[in-house]
């Protein structure tokens, strides 16, 4: 596999010298022709060759500390791809299409958040921020979309997942992302006053909070309504009326979808694929 642009190149993996040398014995014996000792031989050098790692548990501190390292291993296309669509996402059952017009450098969280966003994230910590920004096939709309990778364990994500969701923390609009402006593009005027829907996801059992946020492209001021607020039926908003709050979800959804499927193949690289989630974005 090419190795992604976030990620150091991937080393070639060495024969086992284990294996080499049960092969090694199995050769002699059948060159001696020691007929049924060759073949315990042989059967010994089968029965002995290097175990298979297990997996990590699923939530376990290796999990957690292997996952992290995703965003390291995986392309920043799988990540944040050039174009994302999505049949029936938008308002009264368009099809919605995102290109991406720029992508961040991986950087640290400061200035990311709204301050008392910031502080409800702190006690997950923040290990890497990995950002792009999108604007819809119109031209209308700007979005970008982040990855949180946290340096929290299992049990601060479960407590900050709940949090989010009993508290309904994600509806307070002074708990907001902020965007990525890319000067020279659609999204060159998009700051924190032309936010005007967001959505916000914390995973419960993985480091990572996905999360974004959108906006007009010609840089107008509006009133921000969270997402699951602006796709409401009859909605009747400026950010509804625009599908700013369907942007915000499919993308998010999009990049999360995406990152769940980098997961599943880094922890289980033998297994099967596993199947996107129904009615997600592409």
């Amino acid at each position: 596999m090419a190795p992604g642009p976030y990620g150091d190149a991937w080393a070639a993996p060495q024969e086992a010298p284990r294996g080499r040398r049960a092969r090694a014995w199995a050769a002699v014996c059948l060159v001696l022709g020691v007929g049924l000792i060759g073949g315990a031989v042989a059967g010994s050098a089968i029965n002995h060759k290097p175990g298979t790692v297990p997996p990590p548990v699923n939530g376990s501190v290796e999990a957690f500390a292997a996952v992290r390292q995703v965003w390291r291993n995986t392309p920043v296309d799988t990540l944040f791809p050039p174009t994302v669509s999505a049949k029936g996402a938008g308002p009264g059952g368009a099809d919605r299409t995102w290109s991406r017009i720029g992508v961040a450098a991986p950087a640290g969280c400061a200035a990311a958040f709204d301050p008392l966003l910031q502080q409800v994230l702190a006690p997950a910590g923040c290990s890497k921020l990995l950002r792009a920004t999108y604007v819809d096939s119109t031209s209308t709309t700007v979005t970008t979309v982040g990855l949180l990778v946290t340096a929290a364990e299992s049990p601060t994500m479960r407590g900050l997942s709940s949090r989010w969701s009993s508290q309904h923390l994600g509806d307070r609009t002074d708990l907001l992302p902020r965007p990525v402006a890319f000067p020279g593009t659609a999204a060159a005027s998009f700051g924190a006053r032309q936010r005007g829907s967001w959505d916000v996801q914390v995973a419960a059992d993985l480091p990572f909070v996905v999360y974004a946020v959108t906006g007009f492209a010609d840089g107008r001021a509006v009133d921000p309504q969270p997402a699951d607020k602006a796709t409401k039926p009859g909605a009747t908003s400026v950010p509804a009326q625009a599908g700013l709050g369907y942007d915000a979800t499919g993308l998010a959804s999009a990049v999360d979808d995406r990152l769940h499927a980098a997961v599943t193949t880094l922890l289980r690289p033998p297994g099967g694929t596993t199947p996107a989630r129904p009615g997600a974005p592409r």
